[in-house]
């Protein structure tokens, strides 16, 4: 008997933030589902060539560097991965910042909380507006098909809050009423809109964090299955989403926390 497979032979995927973490994740499980894979990078060029490569190269997968803090920069990464491969079927907006350092909002600049909504949010505005037009201006699929896919990557924090990180919290929450808010629009076009809320993920970004003495067993104690989350187990649910099996989700937000979120 054949197995089930999560497969997205003929399809073309824009994943934003793909170098690493959870993104680089991301577009080898894409990769490997036989899609072909646009990503965008800001800096670590090594890394996200090296990526590149190792999905199937430029027939494959594509990197792109682009700066992402304006909507402007979003339609343009949209642009740069319909030039590479001619059409789009899904949007991964899964790049934003984090400031790994505590800022009370008493103390919190205004230049960082305009960094932070300028990256996690203004520029998804960008990238969906953009990637929704170009699903609406290709052919229909056939009845009962995705006309495409968004998928939100948003966060605990977008749901509970975060002491001392509000900028990113408010960011978070904000593309969690977005999710709601297209897929109200965009079912009916047979787009289909859902979010990944990731709790602890074992990345770059959240090394700092992880690593202090006392800060790390603190965050392992108070997720359910006793740990943080690999880059891998959050790509997973957000493959699944993309795909026929994930047909009738639409406007979900996918909780991948272990647990977390449940215990406040």
């Amino acid at each position: 008997m054949a197995g089930v497979r999560l497969v997205l032979e003929g399809k073309v995927a824009l994943v934003s933030g793909g170098s690493r973490g959870i993104g680089a994740e991301t577009v080898r499980l894409f990769a490997e589902a036989g899609a072909r894979v646009a990503f965008s990078y800001r800096q670590a060029r090594e890394q996200a060539e090296a990526l590149a490569a190792e999905c199937g190269g430029p027939e494959r997968c594509v990197a792109i560097q682009q700066e992402l803090s304006t909507p402007k920069d979003g339609r343009a990464l949209v642009a740069a991965a319909v030039r590479a491969f001619g059409r789009l079927h899904v949007l991964v907006a899964n790049h934003g910042i984090w400031e790994a350092e505590d800022a009370p909002i008493a103390e919190m600049t205004e230049a960082q909380w305009r960094r932070t909504l300028g990256v996690n949010l203004d520029s998804v505005f960008g990238l969906v507006q953009a990637a929704v037009a170009q699903m609406e201006r290709q052919a229909r699929p056939a009845p009962g098909d995705a006309a495409g896919h968004i998928v939100l990557i948003s966060s605990t924090a977008g749901q509970r809050g975060e002491a001392n990180h509000a900028d990113y919290a408010v960011t978070k929450g904000a593309l969690i009423s977005l999710t709601k808010s297209l897929s109200s629009e965009l079912a009916p076009k047979g787009i289909r809109v859902n979010c990944v809320a990731p709790g602890w993920v074992a990345t770059e970004m959240s090394a700092a964090a992880l690593g202090d003495e006392e800060l790390g067993p603190r965050i392992a104690a108070g997720i359910p299955v006793g740990r943080v989350g690999s880059a891998r187990e959050i790509a997973g649910p957000v493959l699944f989403l993309c795909t026929p099996l994930a047909g009738f989700i639409s406007g979900e937000v996918l909780n991948v926390n272990g647990g977390a979120v449940l215990v406040g």
